[in-house]
């Protein structure tokens, strides 16, 4: 028998290993406070870096329509709070250290979460379409992720009016699981974000043009029978291009996925192979 971990072993004690990881994360950040972002300006920055609008409510599943309603509230109280932040060269930017908990005091509402693999309320629950609104425009510039965590081996939703490529999302959780990015240039970044009753919106903004220009592409993406199960899988890759020339610099695999689909196969909008096809440049084992 797997013996479990003391996070496991109730609702009290996952509570309370909770709490104890919320406790250290808080210490580090004040052993870090110099370094992480936190001034801000009203004034956006005169170079657009990337801008990305993410719908708010979206069919996920059978989610029910309240918890969707529900984190438009909770993204709407989180956006003026990462509005404007800079990230002058050398910082950290820190989601949670600007965002700080959620609670029903402030206004926040129960929204979807994910526990154990699967779709649960919590409050404050929707958080992640903000930092992977986030993570979508670092993705597109010289920031460095330093800390990204998503939901590995899952894919939990069929896939209507996905705009981004399956598996290049974000899970956070107060304020342990965060998501945090450097800034390892000579320039000043910034995030503008806001809400409106359809869409989350963002742009990453620069003091300074770039000469580069990031590109995301998705490949060897394919759904395939396992047993009674369905999987998913694909690789995602960020090209980096000059722009005075078109000339591709580099290219880089930041991602490959695989994860068990946690819906029913009838809301797979592809074909699903009988078996896992063989990976590129090998032949299928007989």
């Amino acid at each position: 028998m797997t013996r479990r971990l003391f996070g496991e072993i109730s609702p009290l004690t996952y509570r309370l290993a909770s709490e104890r990881m919320i406790l250290m994360r808080h210490l580090r950040n004040l052993r870090n406070r110099g370094t992480l972002a936190s001034t801000r300006s009203e004034e956006s920055l005169p170079v657009t870096v990337y801008r990305h609008n993410s719908l708010i409510r979206r069919r996920l599943g059978d989610v029910e329509t309240e918890l969707q309603d529900n984190k438009a509230v909770s993204l709407g109280l989180t956006a003026p709070k990462i509005d404007g932040i800079l990230i002058a060269p050398g910082e950290c930017f820190s989601f949670w250290h600007l965002a700080g908990r959620c609670s029903a005091k402030e206004g926040y509402r129960e929204g979807l979460t994910i526990s154990n693999g699967r779709p649960a309320r919590g409050m404050g629950g929707g958080m992640c379409q903000f930092t992977n609104l986030l993570h979508w425009m670092v993705l597109h510039s010289p920031l460095t992720v330093v800390e990204h965590h998503h939901h590995n081996g899952l894919d939990l939703f069929p896939d209507y009016d996905r705009q981004i490529p399956w598996g290049t999302g974000t899970s956070i959780a107060f304020n342990y699981l965060d998501y945090r990015v450097e800034n390892r240039t000579d320039v000043t970044f910034q995030f503008r974000t806001s809400t409106t009753d359809e869409y989350l919106r963002g742009e990453l903004r620069a003091d300074h043009d770039l000469p580069t220009k990031f590109h995301i592409r998705e490949r060897d993406a394919y759904f395939y029978e396992e047993g009674d199960d369905v999987f998913r899988h694909n690789r995602v890759y960020r090209i980096e291009r000059d722009k005075r020339t078109g000339r591709e610099i580099s290219e880089e695999l930041i991602l490959e996925n695989e994860g068990r689909i946690a819906y029913d196969r009838s809301l797979v909008r592809a074909e699903i192979l009988p078996t896992r096809p063989a990976p590129a440049g090998r032949a299928a084992t007989p």
